[in-house]
């Protein structure tokens, strides 16, 4: 019998072995850290210059130009506070557009501004699953001060034409600021010219949890969201959790080898799914029409309850998910899928199955044997 499978990989992915083995092996150095003068110190510094190094190479931008955060929330939340003017008295001023499908690290982020005076723009990505460029072009105005929104959603995988996107913010002298946390470690990508910052995280890529780093491109201006020293060029405070980095850029100096065939691998697997579902127990849609990254397939599965589903396949030892992670235990549908104009009954019967580069054919198979039997018994 099968052990238990695991497709919920846009929540969090399992910490690759030789990412452990080189976190292992710094906790049983001497104690370190990057800003103290001695000796000790000295040699933490140049271990966290050595893994800035290694994840600025892979993404072919500055050392500089990256930033260590507690993980993507936190930088998401560096980039959108921090490029946006604040008075002393805590007011936001300018406009924002973004897209009514975004994270809630970024959506909820911006809502929050709001009250603050911040005029927000949230564009409809519609039944696509994404804005198109055009929209952003028209909904640019004199006081726009920044547009964010994310390369690849985390419930559909729907990707953004960030290059589209980029050049539109270039040509108008508009920051933008993208969300790549769903994006780092599924393909092989560049860093357009008009993106001003990016916002990534560890635990999306067989990396360790609580840990992350923003891309801030050089010339960027940024309000500290933490303060106190000088770590992170003055621009985020605190001891930087160096452990955490250094298992990050272990995990991604290993996409070097893993990509592009693991976003292969994962498409095949991915399409395998879908399409098996849907010859076996249609009707099943497919949520976001735009074109999705390799790994990820948000379903639906009419006159099914996605919950019902979900607790099913849990107690027969398939870990899916009904959304983002960071809406864990919601009653209600997906504001994701309802923003994009998913009728309220299909949205509650959706599921987001989003696989690794570990991810089998045989585990694929297995859950296809496992759905089908599932929901041709609650439909019967």
């Amino acid at each position: 019998m099968m052990s238990r499978v695991y497709l919920d990989s846009n929540a969090t992915t399992g910490v690759d072995p030789r990412v452990r083995e080189v976190m292992l092996s710094e906790l049983s150095v001497e104690p370190s850290n990057p800003s103290s003068v001695h000796f000790f110190g000295q040699q933490a510094k140049k271990k966290l210059t050595a893994a800035r190094e290694t994840i600025a190479s892979f993404l072919q931008v500055k050392p500089q130009e990256i930033l260590f955060t507690s993980g993507g929330t936190e930088a998401m939340n560096m980039l959108i506070r921090g490029i946006l003017d604040r008075t002393p008295e805590g007011h936001v001023k300018g406009h924002v557009i973004s897209t009514d499908v975004e994270h809630s690290s970024v959506y909820q982020t911006l809502c929050a501004l709001q009250p603050k005076g911040c005029a927000l723009s949230f564009l409809p990505a519609g039944l696509w699953g994404a804005v198109q460029p055009e929209a952003i072009q028209s909904a640019l105005r004199r006081d726009t001060r920044l547009i964010v929104l994310s390369a690849v959603n985390n419930e559909t995988g729907v990707k953004h034409d960030i290059a589209a996107i980029a050049a539109i913010a270039e040509h108008a002298g508009v920051p933008l600021v993208v969300d790549g946390v769903a994006l780092l470690g599924k393909e092989l990508f560049s860093i357009p010219l008009g993106v001003s910052g990016m916002g990534f995280s560890g635990h999306k890529f067989h990396g360790p949890k609580g840990v992350g780093f923003a891309f801030l491109r050089s010339g960027v201006k940024i309000s500290p969201l933490l303060t106190g020293g000088d770590q992170e060029f003055k621009m985020r405070a605190g001891t930087e959790n160096l452990i955490g980095i250094i298992g990050m850029a272990q995990a991604i100096a290993l996409l070097r080898n893993a990509l592009p065939q693991a976003t292969h691998q994962m498409a095949l697997l991915r399409d395998r799914l879908e399409n098996g579902l849907i010859a076996r127990v249609d009707p099943v849609i497919v949520n976001g029409m735009g074109p999705r990254i390799a790994n990820t397939s948000n379903l639906s599965f009419p006159d099914l309850q996605g919950e019902d589903l979900l607790i099913a396949l849990d107690m027969a030892g398939i870990a899916v998910s009904h959304g983002s992670a960071c809406a864990a235990g919601a009653l209600e549908p997906s504001r994701v899928l309802t923003h994009m104009g998913v009728p309220p009954p299909i949205a509650r019967s959706a599921l987001r199955f989003s696989l690794s580069r570990w991810t089998t054919e045989a585990e694929i198979d297995h859950c296809l044997d496992v759905l089908t039997a599932i929901i041709k018994r609650l439909r019967g």
